[in-house]
């Protein structure tokens, strides 16, 4: 009974080393492991023995004779794979190496800025050596766990599921948040915010785990009008995103224009367009939820500069979105464009073919392809349209797949204009920056010996969930191979550090107080037929918790000191 990967995976890897006979593909230190959108399990050496079922994280692997019908295309999707690269190797995946044991003199404290998977994959990196006595994550917002929060589709709930994992680092007595802490800003009352400087002065080394948040611009005039809005500031206001509750959507008309056609829009397409009864089972923001409720928005135009075999999507994703029957999927695009053997021309293709019902009554989402925006519209201030030109596709000698825009443009009328081109950094204070790329110029993680990045800071905005994981395993063992060669110690203790972030950021919140804010949420939503109801003000959030709760180093006070010692 062969397994089958079901959705776009966290890819963390945990279930290629839990497999018993090396049938998942691509492994760690495969060509395209760290970008591929997911991993594959071979049905012809798969022996159901459904070891890398408990490993999974996010519940995407299942049975074959299991398989729904929207799940039914991952299993030619996973034997696809197979006939491409044949894997026929099939020795062991790698022999578990003795665990590193460090030279330097501990117990040694490491500071993570940003409580996202990649800070949090960094967190569990470092706990697993001994001699690292203390990881203490901060974050500016008192909820952690980043985009699978606040980024992740409330409609992909399973993909959610890597907060267990999260859950069990949490778990670990060396583990401790300071929650509603921003590094880099003000403290109260005026007072000076942490710095780099501070962390440096009590802990042996800080990794910056802060991601890449803002959108990139279309660059086109309109841009600012009321109605045109950023695809990041949109995903967090319906997930709940402090900074994005009051983000002003608005959803009058009946069409809006996502442009851009990676993930997050068709995220973005999804959660406009689909029924209220399915969103409300979510764990949605509420006030979102209720504007949705009233929304006059009846389809949703996706805009591809490119053809189909260039869209950003990835092939999951779209297997996902052509299996809703609650929402009319339409791909506007040449036929010829669709004739490619590539596997989203294929899925395209058969879409395309669907027949369409003139008399259904569902919202729809149109994919449209070679076309770009020159021109956002808009009377009194507010977004009335978007002009667009079709693009001719032209392939350089090197192969790269480009558009040329055409002569002719035409007016998509439309109330909502959400630009979903891409995602960059901002400098982060006390670093350098790469304005170019949108990194922390670093190698391997290392910034400076002392100081590290992990994540988007660190790489780009590129990976998925899982894929913070190998990253954070680079950048740790950059770090250690630092401490091995020597950093200065830390003049500040343990307890001198708790009482700094106190005076500065007296709401500070621990594991204690986000698990009861946690607890608060879903008992909420138990109570409306919900996963959840997010509490999405912050002062509402500190509301939830006692003040002046102890913040807790796992089951021990903060006010402990810790000994420095030799490992042998």
């Amino acid at each position: 009974m062969p397994y089958v990967v079901t959705q776009s995976c966290c890819a963390d890897a945990s279930c290629v080393v839990a497999c018993p006979v090396n049938c998942i593909h691509p492994a760690p230190g495969e060509p395209g492991f760290a970008e591929a959108e997911m991993v594959h399990i071979d049905p012809a050496s798969c022996v159901g023995c459904g070891a890398c079922v408990t490993a999974c994280p996010v519940g995407a692997i299942v049975p074959d004779r299991l398989l729904s019908p929207s799940q039914a295309p991952f299993q030619a999707l996973n034997a696809d794979y197979y006939a491409t690269f044949p894997h026929a190797d099939r020795r062991p995946v790698a022999v578990v190496p003795p665990q590193r044991r460090l030279l330097g003199s501990g117990p040694f404290r490491v500071a993570v800025v940003g409580a996202g998977p990649a800070g949090l994959y960094t967190a569990d990196e470092l706990l697993k050596h001994p001699e690292v006595e203390a990881v203490d994550v901060f974050d500016r917002l008192r909820t952690p766990h980043g985009l699978v929060r606040h980024g992740v589709a409330p409609d992909h709930a399973s993909t959610k599921l890597v907060t267990t994992l999260f859950a069990a680092i949490e778990d670990d007595e060396r583990f401790r948040y300071f929650l509603d802490v921003e590094v880099g800003g003000d403290g109260a009352d005026g007072t000076d915010g942490l710095t780099l400087a501070d962390l440096r002065a009590h802990y042996d080394a800080v990794v910056y785990a802060v991601g890449a948040a803002q959108d990139r611009p279309l660059g086109v005039p309109g841009e600012d009008l009321v109605g045109s809005v950023p695809a990041s500031a949109v995903v967090g206001w319906y997930n709940g995103h402090p900074d994005h509750r009051d983000l002003e959507v608005p959803l009058d008309s009946e069409r809006a224009v996502v442009v851009g056609n990676g993930n997050v829009a068709l995220d973005v397409a999804r959660i406009l367009t689909r029924p209220h009864d399915v969103l409300a089972a979510t764990d949605l923001a509420p006030a979102p939820l209720e504007q949705l409720r009233d929304s006059n928005v009846r389809e949703v135009v996706v805009l591809g500069r490119r053809g189909p075999a260039e869209a950003a999507f990835t092939v999951p994703e779209l297997i996902g979105l052509a299996a809703l029957t609650d929402v009319d999927v339409i791909v506007d695009a040449d036929p010829a464009l669709l004739t490619g053997d590539d596997q989203r021309s294929q899925l395209l293709r058969d879409i395309a073919e669907r027949p369409v019902d003139p008399a259904s009554t569902r919202r729809r989402i149109v994919l449209t392809f070679t076309t770009s925006p020159v021109e956002i519209l808009g009377e009194d201030g507010h977004v009335t349209g978007v002009r667009v030109v079709r693009n001719r596709l032209v392939t350089d000698p090197d192969g790269t797949v480009r558009a040329e825009a055409g002569d002719e443009s035409t007016v998509l009328e439309a109330g909502l204009v959400i630009r979903s081109v891409g995602f960059r950094a901002e400098p982060v204070r006390d670093l350098p920056f790469d304005a170019a790329t949108g990194t922390v110029p670093n190698h391997q993680g290392r910034v400076e010996p002392g100081v590290y990045v992990v994540g988007w800071i660190k790489r780009g905005p590129s990976g998925f969930i899982g894929t913070n994981k190998s990253c954070a395993q680079e950048t740790v063992t950059t770090l250690l191979d630092d401490l091995d060669g020597g950093l200065p110690q830390p003049t500040g203790t343990d307890a001198a550090i708790s009482d700094l972030i106190r005076t500065r950021h007296p709401h500070v919140a621990g594991l204690a107080d986000w698990r009861l804010l946690d607890a608060t949420e879903r008992a909420a939503g138990n109570a409306a037929g919900r996963v959840r109801v997010k509490i999405t003000d912050p002062t509402a959030q500190r509301a939830a918790t006692p003040p002046n709760r102890p913040t807790t180093h796992g089951g021990r006070s903060v006010r402990r000191i810790m000994s420095r010692r030799t490992v042998s």
